[in-house]
């Protein structure tokens, strides 16, 4: 792809982005209107978005409350390289963006969502434990059996 990895390999001490064509931020998303940015609009529908299974919705919908929102992340580290990070959050900041499906809400934000537009959320459930996960992810090259790292496509 033409994104730049380099934001996210310097570790947590992330300079926030700046309006405008940096490299990882400056596409339009338009899964949330009210949180598009303005400039040319891509032919790709997927571009910037994330989806929600029937499963993440369902889970989400449970342990939510009021203004409750599932937030994901992509942080530098785990086994491959990259991992995911999932929690609770009730606020939105000025580079969120957000989609939802049946009330649900998922917010990434901009940089995060460089790593893993085109990607499902889902929430498995199995003996051992049960856990939200980023299930095809076209920006993952190989990822880990835990199901929380991967490395990226250069």
């Amino acid at each position: 792809g033409s994104w730049c990895p380099t934001p996210l390999c310097r570790g947590r001490a992330l300079p926030r982005p700046t309006p405008g064509p940096a490299c990882v931020v400056g596409r339009p998303l338009r899964w949330a209107s009210s949180f598009s940015q303005p400039g040319p609009t891509e032919s790709d529908p997927s571009e910037g978005q994330v989806f929600l299974s029937e499963s993440c919705v369902k889970r989400l919908l449970e342990i939510t409350e009021g203004s409750e929102f599932l937030r994901l992340q992509v942080e530098g580290g785990g086994c491959s390289g990259f991992q995911y990070k999932f929690s609770l959050d009730t606020v939105i900041n000025p580079d969120d963006r957000q989609g939802q499906r049946g009330g649900a809400r998922v917010v990434v934000d901009a940089d995060s969502l460089a790593f893993v537009k085109g990607s499902m959320v889902d929430f498995s459930q199995e003996l051992i434990r049960s856990s939200f996960q980023v299930v095809s992810n076209p920006q993952a090259e190989k990822g880990c059996s835990c199901g929380t790292s991967f490395s990226v496509k250069f």
